[in-house]
């Protein structure tokens, strides 16, 4: 029995790392896309493009990994919660279709450039907005009758999603503005330090107002935080996010090129520790736990044979990308 619950709790951490990398990885390019309308010069653009352009593309097979793990791994949430968020569902597609489809083409064309710009940063904004109104659709819960999702089709647009979706626009944001920082020079590199002290505090107001809205959801995600001696375990994460945020500030007040880029992801990962926390042991919150969701446990044990072999095989190749294409963009350079 043991060993059949150690298994659903192994793919829900698999999962949980497929998103949260994810996240931090395609977080910074959608915040690029996001930033772009504050560049109207072509020369910027075109570095701010070039910064991403060798590993954007990559970025986004941890979403198919995340997605395909949920349906393979934990098939009745999958049922749940894909009828619950089709709507931001395929607002996040449409957003990355169109990001993509104009970062091939505004190469391509320069009498139609100025409309591809448009289609990118667009499809950033709509792809991110998406997100995270389904993260906060998804934290407030839905609806659930028996094994099936009983919702309405406009569940998913609340107060509280709208929050969590512009709370994720500005976490974004600040991650594109300190990738800008750590990869370019000059001009640039100013204006994404100027960029970045203000989508620190924006970020933090915005994590501020989700961690009080959270609560306020339901008295169980209360407990989880406030209540003795649960606090004992959850009080270090609002404190490391003060101290992360003071070294973060530090290091864009001594222009340390690097660092501010990495301490922005460690703020997203107290982020992600604290949805977890709320969330834990629920795949659907308050309704479906990972183990009642959970599919056969040796069919779980098989697919974990599949993700033992290709899990280190992406990192690798992340890690060599990564390695390859490091250090400042130049400006001279092109992506073709």
């Amino acid at each position: 029995m043991s060993a059949a619950l150690d298994i659903p709790t192994l793919w829900a951490f698999i999962i949980a790392f497929a998103v949260f990398v994810y996240v931090v990885m395609d977080g910074f390019d959608l915040g690029l896309g996001m930033l772009f309308p504050l560049f109207p010069n072509k020369a910027d653009r075109d570095v701010i493009m070039n910064s991403v352009a060798p590993v954007w593309d990559g970025n986004e097979t941890w979403l198919v990994l995340g997605g395909g793990g949920l349906m393979a791994a934990f098939p009745l949430a999958y049922a749940v919660l894909m009828p619950a968020l089709y709507t931001p569902m395929i607002a996040m597609l449409l957003g990355l279709v169109f990001r993509g489809v104009a970062f091939e083409f505004r190469w391509r064309t320069q009498r139609e450039r100025n409309r591809w710009d448009v289609a990118f940063a667009g499809g950033s904004l709509l792809a991110t907005l998406a997100q995270g109104v389904a993260l906060g659709a998804i934290l407030q819960g839905v609806h659930v009758e028996g094994r099936h999702y009983a919702g309405g089709w406009w569940d998913w647009l609340t107060p509280f999603s709208i929050l969590t979706g512009l709370a994720l626009v500005t976490g974004y944001c600040l991650l594109g503005a300190t990738w800008l920082v750590m990869k370019t020079t000059g001009s640039l590199r100013e204006a994404a330090y100027r960029q970045s002290w203000w989508l620190v505090i924006a970020m933090l107001i915005a994590l501020g107002a989700v961690s009080v809205a959270t609560p306020l959801l339901d008295i169980e995600y209360a407990n989880r935080w406030f209540a003795w001696p649960n606090i004992l375990a959850t009080a270090p994460v609002p404190v490391a996010v003060a101290g992360v945020t003071f070294l973060l500030l530090r290091s864009l007040a001594r222009r340390q090129d690097y660092r501010p880029f990495f301490l922005s992801l460690a703020l997203f990962a107290l982020a992600y520790a604290g949805l977890g926390i709320s969330m834990w042991p629920y795949i659907v919150p308050r309704s479906i736990t990972i183990w009642q969701a959970a599919a056969p446990a040796n069919s779980q044990a098989f697919m974990l044979v599949g993700v033992a072999v290709l899990v280190p095989i992406i990192l690798a190749y992340t890690a060599w990308a990564y390695w390859v294409f490091r250090g400042k963009v130049d400006a001279e350079s092109g992506y073709h």
